[in-house]
């Protein structure tokens, strides 16, 4: 029996999978000093300090700060802040405000993102099929209420259900996201589920360690796929490549 004969749905991570960030994060800090009057903050001293400030808050606050009930605003303030002060930016409050308000506003929206041409086109499909389709995401709820919406990514139309860290506080690669997902798309059997990531450790690795099948994406020739095919993953090229095989696999149905 061809394993697409026995899906009866497929999680799907989202950023490096279904979408791509679209120019640097500079771009996005250079504008909003600018809206303010003031001249573009060093592109590489902000990436580093974003780096660095977004780590210690995944570790200080995982998942958006789900558990100490921190609002996502709040996280993110703090977040945006300390990126500058570690790049040498130091504003005063009024204008820091002004800032991390565009800030926050633009990565609310669909303007720092790119959908894969093949994305909407593969999410239909497997729909089509009578598979249930989810979303596994270390996200907050803006993904879910706005940004996938915005890219023309919808509930209903796309994917049928959403599991986003920001919301259910686990994130990849704690196996647990992948058991909710597994609940919320109705008790489905794990092996009649194939997820499909761009990580080994946050994709790959913990949806096979719930008895899942799962594949990987290496749409930008990343150096480590290599080693991910050495160690038996699968791993394609885009989601062209995905329904291919899906299709191609003996005595499976018209595709």
């Amino acid at each position: 029996m061809s394993l697409l004969s026995r899906l009866r749905c497929i999680t799907v991570d989202v950023t490096g999978t279904l979408i791509a960030y679209k120019g640097e994060l500079g771009d996005y800090y250079c504008m909003a000093a600018k809206s303010v009057g003031l001249p573009c903050p060093d592109y590489k001293r902000v990436h580093q300090g974003f780096k660095l400030a977004y780590t210690e808050m995944v570790n200080k606050y995982p998942c958006f700060g789900f558990a100490a009930k921190m609002p996502n605003i709040v996280w993110w303030k703090t977040c945006v802040r300390d990126s500058f002060v570690r790049a040498g930016y130091e504003y005063d409050e009024e204008t820091f405000e002004k800032i991390f308000r565009r800030i926050y506003s633009s990565f609310g929206s669909s303007a720092p993102y790119t959908v894969f041409s093949d994305s909407q086109p593969f999410l239909r499909w497997a729909r089509e099929k009578g598979i249930k389709v989810g979303i596994i995401s270390n996200a907050e709820y803006r993904y879910q209420d706005v940004i996938l919406p915005a890219l023309g990514l919808n509930q209903g139309t796309e994917w049928d259900f959403g599991v986003f860290s920001g919301l259910e506080g686990v994130e990849k690669p704690d196996p647990r996201i992948y058991e909710i997902a597994l609940q919320r798309a109705g008790n489905i059997a794990p092996e009649e589920t194939l997820h499909i990531g761009d990580s080994m450790r946050k994709d790959y690795v913990p949806a096979r360690s719930v008895g899942m099948n799962a594949l990987l994406l290496d749409r930008f020739r990343t150096p480590d796929a290599e080693e991910w095919r050495k160690s038996g993953a699968i791993v394609l090229p885009d989601l062209v490549a995905v329904k291919e095989l899906l299709c191609s696999e003996k005595s499976a149905s018209a595709c």
